[in-house]
């Protein structure tokens, strides 16, 4: 066998010294300058501040997609999660109250707590109504389904990522920039399609009050809201209240969810004489290749269209792909 040459062991010794230090050097300032660890709640949320923060954080939403938010319990895992975080992101206006309650007791002391809804909409303009009626306390929280209030939550999301790692504020600024692009040809889409609902049909009946915040905003009225405050069934005068109001605005359909089945809501569609969609989302993201917020609500709008008489053509420029993480 022929020994190689003394040159040739001395140069392929100091490549390797050199991959090796500088894989060392990538090593030690990946532990140095980790990417920041987000911790979030529910779907929607997780997916605004993934497309805000793109590559540069790791994020973890804690309410699993479809499982209803206001119900949801903690699992022993969280706690973990929550300690390891460097900022947690949920919507506020009390959704989260179980979470936000334990995130405090062990949360690391520099940790904040970021409650996009309490920070993009005062106080005065919070919506309270038969779900979430004043006496208890706790206003409608479902402020994402109104475009223009997610585009003030892209804002607070990128401010706070900046000040968290302002080593990628480009990257964070480059994103919120896209991303705020795309929220505003959405909210225009919304417009032209209620535009071709006719006037008279621009209501909403819903299982579970989340449109509160979305029907003023386009133009369109929510006239009921079938799942009382405690999150169960209506009684006997509730539905028969509602059935008479369906009938009194001629309504074509009311809508409920996958998340919250209800035979009642087919009940009342029955003796109403009007269809029932049971496909809308507050908060469970649809199936790839439109797995986004964008295109959760690009699907509701779609829907709640078409069963309402206009035309939903308005929806098929939207982009609903996620930027890049």
């Amino acid at each position: 066998m022929s020994k190689m040459p003394v040159n040739l062991c001395i140069t392929l010794a100091l490549v390797l010294t050199l991959i090796f230090l500088q894989n060392f050097s990538i090593a030690a300032d990946t532990q140095q300058h980790p990417k920041p660890f987000i911790v979030t709640s529910v779907s929607p949320i997780t997916n605004i501040v993934r497309n805000i923060g793109g590559t540069h954080i790791h994020v973890i939403g804690i309410v699993p997609d479809g499982i209803d938010s206001h119900t949801f319990e903690l699992i022993p895992s969280d706690i973990k999660t929550l300690q390891a975080a460097d900022i947690i992101i949920v919507n506020g206006l009390d959704l989260e109250l179980p979470t936000l309650k334990l995130a405090e007791k062990v949360k690391k002391t520099k940790t904040p707590i970021l409650q996009l809804g309490n920070r993009a909409l005062q106080e005065k303009d919070w919506q309270y109504d038969f779900s979430f009626p004043r006496e208890h306390g706790h206003p409608n929280p479902h402020l994402w389904l109104n475009i223009q209030l997610v585009m003030r939550y892209a804002e607070i999301i990128k401010e706070n990522l900046v000040t968290l790692d302002p080593a990628n504020k480009s990257g964070y600024q480059e994103n919120a920039t896209r991303y705020l692009a795309k929220l505003q040809k959405l909210d225009q889409a919304i417009f032209k399609c209620v535009e071709t609902i006719p006037e008279n049909y621009r209501k909403l009946v819903t299982y579970h009050d989340s449109f509160a915040y979305f029907a003023p905003r386009y133009g369109m009225t929510v006239i009921a809201a079938v799942q009382p405050a405690d999150f169960s069934e209506p009684g006997p005068q509730e539905v028969i209240n509602i059935i008479r109001q369906i009938k009194d605005t001629g309504v074509p359909a009311i809508f409920g969810s996958e998340v919250f089945p209800s035979k009642v809501m087919e009940q009342i569609a029955r003796e109403a004489k009007v269809k029932f969609i049971d496909q809308l989302s507050d908060d469970e993201l649809p199936a790839p290749p439109h797995h986004s917020f964008i295109g959760m609500m690009a699907n509701n709008v779609t829907i709640m269209t078409e069963a309402l008489g206009g035309n939903s053509t308005c929806m098929r420029d939207i982009d609903a792909k996620n930027i890049a993480f």
